[in-house]
């Protein structure tokens, strides 16, 4: 009597989703087997603890192994060593580079240096992010950085084609590289209550209108095209632009254009504001904040405060006399709409070029 035995050999490199997002999370060995234990699957595999360490063990040496892959996308495709699907390659990629936002809020804006990376212990502490964690998120920021800074064309197209991220982790680390690169002031104790996506969100409108490859009021972020090239960078104000913006200062030093401008706009409001007193008393102070802003963005200090002056100059008197967001985007709206109809100005296409972005941001900005 003979014995059949089926014997079926693979070499698929196995990754369970759940032990690699323990390892991305900074957990030991150890601390990975406890919370694998509590979450029960030693009762749904039948699996003895010996078994489970070693099989998380095992899972850590695959993932250490790939690591030095994940720093350069591609090469994970293009390796013969582990035999993974690209469904799965995919997925270890996306999640390698996905970040924590507590994390990325406390360092948008700061240098990608050594400096900043000697404070991910008090980041650590403060976000409950572990360390392991916050290092390898940093990296992974500095990474890309040094990858795409130098680049010309759309910074997300880039880092997609680089680092074979998704549209929307691409245009997530689009905006942290712009931050980066500009240094802008987002730490301040008035600034927190914005998150990373309300900042994310006004670079991305920054990227698309006030950078070299501006293109106006596209939609910001069309789909990058990895076979057009545009020559431009997209990580840079576009120095020209914002020398310009010098020219709208005339808005607030002509006392006639300013008068002109309040009446305009006062008189397509009369009615629709709540606070519309408010509003006409304040209109003065309100467009010599927005303009001030403008003219004074060749400065460097200037520009890495910007977010701070639209909080002190704008968003913050219009909290103080109770304006609710409507209130916001219909003076906004009037506001940018009624220069066209100002017969003594004569730079409506880079007063839209400005207004288009900082309108959204404000908005964006503006928490009633």
């Amino acid at each position: 009597m003979t014995n059949e035995l089926d014997i079926f050999v693979g070499n698929t490199t196995l990754i369970d989703e759940d032990v690699y997002r323990l390892w991305l999370d900074g957990y030991s060995v150890n601390d990975a087997v406890g919370l694998r234990v509590r979450s029960g699957i030693l009762e749904q595999t039948g699996a003895t603890a010996g078994v489970l360490q070693s099989d998380t063990m095992d899972h850590y040496r695959t993932f250490h192994m790939l690591e030095r892959l994940l720093h350069t996308p591609p090469k994970l495709l293009h390796q013969l060593v582990f035999q993974i699907p690209p469904s799965r390659q995919a997925l270890l990629i996306e999640r390698y580079y996905t970040f924590d936002e507590a994390f990325v809020r406390e360092v948008l804006g700061k240098k990608l240096s050594k400096g900043t990376k000697k404070d991910l212990d008090d980041i650590s502490t403060k976000t409950g992010v572990t360390l392991k964690s916050c290092r390898r998120q940093f990296d992974n920021f500095k990474r890309v950085f040094k990858v795409v800074e130098e680049m010309r064309g759309s910074l997300a197209g880039n880092i997609q084609q680089h680092f074979l991220l998704s549209d929307r982790l691409a245009r997530d680390y689009a905006a942290v590289v712009f931050f980066a690169n500009n240094r802008f002031e987002t730490g301040k104790k008035k600034l927190q209550y914005l998150t990373f996506g309300d900042l994310a969100f006004c670079a991305e409108l920054m990227i698309q209108n006030w950078t070299p490859g501006a293109v106006g009021e596209a939609p910001p972020f069309p789909s990058p095209s990895l076979d057009s090239q545009v020559d431009d960078m997209d990580v840079d104000l576009d120095k020209e632009f914002l020398q310009d913006l010098k020219e709208l200062k005339v808005l607030v030093a002509d006392k006639d254009l300013l008068d002109l401008h309040k009446s305009l706009v006062c008189t397509a409001l009369r009615g629709k504001l709540s606070i519309f007193p408010e509003m006409e008393a304040n209109f003065k102070n309100l467009s010599r904040g927005l303009v001030n802003i403008a003219s004074k963005l060749t400065h460097t200090k200037d520009v890495r405060d910007l977010f701070v002056d639209l909080v002190e100059k704008f968003i913050e008197p219009c909290r103080s006399d109770r304006w609710l967001l409507n209130d916001v985007r219909l003076f906004l709206n009037q506001y940018s709409a009624s220069v066209h109809s100002l017969d003594g100005f004569r730079h409506q296409a880079l007063w839209d070029r400005y207004m288009v972005t900082l309108r959204s941001c404000l908005l964006r900005m503006y928490h009633d």
